[in-house]
């Protein structure tokens, strides 16, 4: 969540940091009049105060002297009810600006490119050549119709569109990959946790989730659950409400969970193929840290998924989001984009970001400095998406008669 005393003290610089990312900033306005009607009575407030505490002496002596009471006792009454109403008003208004809060997006930091959309996006630099094909390579579904490793039809038949049935060799390169990812994740230094991957509101508040997202998420009917849409909720939640110490971060974790999410906005977007899928197992980085250690871990994390990338012999690149392109928590982040000859084209593979301070506010994520509790910086990063990795080994490792190579650091993982 954004900090609403910066939003009160620094509106102009506030307004003018969020049309970086291209939002509506007519809800800054609403949170403007909020505040001057929190002032105003506040202000009313402290007035009938005053005016009760002086009456208050008043009818004390009054009493004391044995003189009649009754007038003084009915003002008293009728200021009782309206520092009370003024109360519940001031209460009111706190709580329409934490919601207002609640779906305003987190400030970019300075060195995010000015933009639009991801047709602004700053390329950064690419890692390893595409290989050169002396045949047309296919796509990712036409190999594994070939090889039959995807059964798309009965993945709709058990479920619905947007799901896939994995089978043979794909089944096996699924496993074999999340295991590589945690193995070269934990060798970076992130510790291996399993957590659950159904989550309470108060979770996905906590990361940014809800309330603003809530339809693309699937929801468990009659409990408050939801299935995760990444294992950065928990990650990042395991220390909601908590306050850590100073020699404890910076934390690092990293989790592999199937994450489930509805696409809501994606329609008509990569209906062929395992792209864009309602279900899909991925490999998630997240670390909480003190703000002066955010940036390098940040550096860490982008590095340690194209390393992985770079140890399967997959072609990538680094891209620097634009303002416009940012996501609703993020205040920076590196899109790691992966080349798939099939497509003719990149893709992206994983997301790298920083929050800073903004899921931390929202989750009441603290460590102690000294005597003081201070909000944590959090990050989070895909290391790596498991269906994309499948397709970009396919596209990548195939052969003219479209059979598929298995990469050698993978080998070991699928007895080979």
């Amino acid at each position: 969540m954004i900090d609403l005393k910066y939003i009160e003290n620094n509106f102009e610089e506030a307004a003018k940091k969020l049309a970086k990312k291209g939002i509506d900033l007519s809800i800054l306005d609403e949170i403007k009049s909020l505040f001057k009607a929190k002032k105003e009575a506040t202000k009313a407030f402290e007035e009938k105060r005053a005016k009760q505490k002086s009456l208050s002496k008043e009818f004390g002596a009054y009493k004391a002297q044995g003189k009649d009471i009754s007038e003084l006792k009915e003002k008293l009454d009728t200021l009782k009810e309206e520092i009370s109403s003024l109360e519940q008003k001031a209460k009111e208004i706190e709580d329409n600006l934490t919601k207002k809060a609640l779906l305003i997006p987190n400030f970019p930091d300075d060195i995010v490119p000015e933009g639009k959309s991801e047709d602004d996006n700053v390329e950064i630099k690419r890692v390893l050549s595409p290989k050169e094909f002396s045949f047309k390579p296919k796509e990712h579904w036409e190999l594994a119709e070939i090889n039959g490793w995807i059964d798309f039809e009965r993945g709709v038949k058990l479920a619905k569109s947007r799901f896939a049935l994995l089978k043979s060799d794909a089944a096996k390169l699924e496993r074999a990959l999340i295991n590589f990812f945690l193995d070269f994740n934990a060798k970076a230094g992130f510790a291996e946790v399993c957590p659950p991957i159904l989550n309470n509101s108060k979770m996905l508040q906590g990361t940014g989730q809800l309330p603003k997202f809530e339809d693309d998420l699937f929801k468990i009917e009659g409990e408050d659950l939801y299935l995760i849409p990444t294992a950065e909720v928990p990650l990042t939640n395991i220390f909601n409400d908590e306050i850590l110490a100073d020699n404890e971060l910076p934390v690092l974790l990293t989790a592999a969970t199937p994450c489930f999410r509805k696409e809501a906005g994606s329609a008509g977007r990569d209906t062929r193929g395992i792209i864009r899928q309602h279900q899909f197992d991925k490999v998630e980085m997240v670390a909480i840290t003190k703000p002066e250690q955010s940036r390098e871990v940040f550096e860490l994390m982008v590095q340690n998924a194209s390393d992985i990338l770079t140890a399967l012999r997959l072609p990538h690149r680094l891209v620097e989001l634009c303002g416009g392109d940012l996501g609703f928590s993020a205040a920076r982040t590196i899109d790691l984009e992966v080349w798939l000859p099939g497509q003719n084209q990149y893709r992206e593979i994983s997301s790298v970001s920083t929050t800073e301070d903004f899921q931390a506010r929202r989750a009441k994520i603290r460590y102690k400095d000294g005597k003081k509790n201070k909000l944590v910086h959090t990050l989070n990063g895909s290391a790596l998406a498991v269906g994309r990795t499948i397709v970009a080994i396919m596209e990548n490792y195939q052969k003219e008669d479209g059979s598929i190579e298995i990469p050698e650091v993978l080998k070991p993982y699928i007895n080979r």
